[in-house]
């Protein structure tokens, strides 16, 4: 257990689950520092059927010095990526507009603690969300994807995958947070049980 954000939180110890996350995180961060991240995705599967349980998806809009108008060319054509799966999909995605009072009105600049705040909410609200999360009774595996840009660089021990939807999903939707550089709009999909439709 380790403290973060002023909440006390479970880490896991196993050293090949630590090294493995941190590949994925450095890759991811330096993504985000690039402003190329549009989604990030942990889908936790059936380790037996593969089926996706929940799919927890993270929206990120770049809030500075980059446009969040993408063109006609960019929409047809955003690539999750992976870095174990080896399926192509590319995700149509609705197009996005900006503020019309964005260009007037910049952002109001954050301090950290404000930050953290916002941090420490959306992490409360995942923790509660096994009060109304289907128990996942069946030993299960994860996946980590990341929906780009286009143009972004993409290292080999990524590929192209598919968008692990939940088939029969119920969704929430929680709540969002902002730093300086982006705004981050989460939501979760889980599948219903058979009994349950």
């Amino acid at each position: 257990m380790t403290k973060k954000y002023g909440l006390n939180m479970l880490v896991t110890t196993d050293p090949e689950i630590k090294n493995h996350m941190h590949e994925i995180l450095k890759q991811v961060e330096a993504w985000l520092m690039a402003c190329k991240v549009e989604k990030l995705i942990l889908a936790i599967k059936s380790k037996e059927t593969m089926t996706v349980l929940e799919r927890w998806q993270f929206d990120i809009q770049n809030t500075k010095d980059h446009t969040t108008v993408p063109t006609q060319q960019h929409q047809q054509q955003q690539p999750f990526y992976d870095d174990k799966e080896n399926q192509v999909y590319s995700f149509n995605s609705r197009p996005t507009t900006a503020s019309p009072s964005s260009s007037s009105n910049p952002p109001h600049e954050k301090t950290e603690k404000e930050i953290q705040t916002e941090i420490q909410a959306i992490l409360r609200q995942i923790t509660a969300s096994v009060t109304f999360l289907p128990m996942l009774d069946e030993k299960c595996t994860w996946t980590i994807l990341c929906q780009t840009e286009k143009d972004a660089e993409v290292p080999a021990t990524w590929s192209d995958a598919d968008p692990h939807l939940v088939h029969n999903a119920e969704q929430v939707r929680l709540r969002s947070f902002s730093t300086n550089l982006h705004k981050i709009d989460a939501m979760v999909a889980y599948r219903l049980h058979d009994d349950d439709v």
